[in-house]
């Protein structure tokens, strides 16, 4: 099949009905995925910490030193707590992630993800954004490859594609002026591919990008995975703009509509033809529109997600545990599956 191009796929996003958007879409996911399986993962987000330097502005989160009253480092008692619930319930992953820390080294991380691994050693620890490892490697003083060799000799898994927000610099000088840039970011996955660590890759759209930006992140992406085959799935999810600082900055920026949101969604399905999962994102979209997107391209529920607490520090809190993601799937006619970090089947609910 010939491979879809920049300027196709800008006039797919721009002029195709959304229903036969739809139809592609699901017809190229049928064809990676022919036995009907969507799957899904119980994990738990766990944020060690909310205190962040770099100061996003679509943000709600984030809270510095001075936020004495507000800010938290979690301790490993407690971090242990949240992954004694979340075994209890059968999980399998934690996404560990928080904010970037101006204080914590490389040590810090180390004891906290070889506790982790030590302890639970069922628990596969899905950790840290891009930001967070290259600052790790700046403040500690050690290169990044070091820096990845290091967590990943302790215990660290795989790592999100959290920060990637939209791989274009020109939008990202306008939203994160202090974040790492676009080709940073696919640096630091591509070192961590090169080393054996798996990565996904996100996108947040619904700010100040226009089509021209995100097909430019496509390209980025779909670049890396040519070269390095690292990614295991692409996410995409809408910007929550209530209480955030660029929603005050920019009042004319609205919450994406379903519409929009299924629109991408099925053309990264048709651009991205080298990454095997797409997932949904009902945390953001809601659970009917998570169920509608199985219908565009999406071949993965995500988490049944224990805990959020970034998007619902916007206001948006959607919840869903593994009973209604099975009915949600059977409800399309997909056969549920629950399934680790690397997208092994652990159990089909036929």
């Amino acid at each position: 099949m010939t491979r879809i191009t920049d300027s196709q796929i800008a006039t797919i996003m721009r002029d195709t009905p959304l229903k036969e958007l739809g139809i592609q879409a699901f017809a190229i996911k049928r064809a990676l995925h022919p036995d009907k399986i969507t799957s899904f993962v119980v994990d738990r987000n766990i944020n060690y910490t909310n205190i962040c330097w770099v100061d996003c502005k679509f943000c709600a989160f984030k809270r510095t030193l001075k936020d004495t009253d507000e800010s938290y480092i979690l301790s490993f008692e407690q971090i242990d707590q949240k992954i004694d619930e979340l075994l209890a319930i059968g999980g399998t992953q934690i996404l560990f992630q928080g904010g970037v820390h101006p204080k914590l080294k490389i040590e810090w991380y180390e004891d906290l993800v070889r506790h982790i691994a030590g302890k639970y050693p069922t628990i596969t620890i899905h950790g840290f954004s891009a930001i967070e490892i290259d600052y790790i490697a700046r403040i500690s003083k050690i290169s990044l490859e070091q820096t990845l060799e290091r967590l990943k000799d302790a215990g660290l898994s795989s790592i999100p594609g959290a920060g990637a927000e939209i791989l274009s610099d020109r939008v990202r000088d306008k939203i994160a002026p202090k974040k790492l840039s676009a080709s940073r970011w696919i640096e630091v996955h591509k070192a961590a591919h090169k080393l054996g660590i798996k990565s996904t890759a996100t996108m947040m759209f619904g700010t100040l990008e226009e089509d021209k930006d995100i097909i430019e992140h496509w390209r980025r992406i779909r670049e890396l995975q040519d070269e390095t085959g690292g990614f295991r799935a692409f996410i995409m999810w809408s910007f929550q703009p209530k209480n955030t600082p660029l929603k005050a900055e920019y009042p004319e920026i609205e919450k994406a509509s379903s519409n929009r949101y299924l629109r991408l969604l099925a053309s990264s399905r048709i651009y991205l033809d080298n990454f095997p999962n797409i997932q949904s994102s009902w945390v953001t979209q809601g659970s009917h529109i998570g169920q509608l997107s199985l219908l565009f391209g999406a071949n993965d529920l995500g988490s049944t997600m224990l805990e959020e607490n970034v998007v619902a520090a916007t206001g948006t809190s959607n919840r869903m545990n593994q009973d209604e993601m099975i009915r949600l799937i059977k409800d399309i006619g997909e056969i549920p599956a629950k399934r680790d970090t690397a997208y092994t089947i652990l159990e089909r609910f036929a």
